[in-house]
């Protein structure tokens, strides 16, 4: 079992900064986060689920207002 990622922001940083450049092997999600817990439910169904059931035009229509809101955040 790996150690679990340092709560020092500095360490967790510098962990991080390894991995990047490969000089440190990654470590996995623990288990209760909320992106691990997504991950093994499969969250995304519910996106795929509603564009199946829109047609292309509303698709396109949130799609745009999607952009819009993104721009407007910058």
């Amino acid at each position: 079992m790996r150690p679990k990622r340092s709560n020092d922001p500095v360490q967790a940083a510098h962990q991080l900064y390894m991995e990047i450049i490969g000089e440190a092997e990654p470590q996995p999600l623990p288990e209760n986060t909320p992106a691990a817990v997504a991950k093994r439910k499969g969250a995304s169904k519910g996106g795929e689920r509603l564009a199946a059931k829109l047609s292309p035009e509303e698709r396109a229509e949130k799609a745009r207002k999607a952009a819009v809101a993104r721009w407007k955040k910058t």
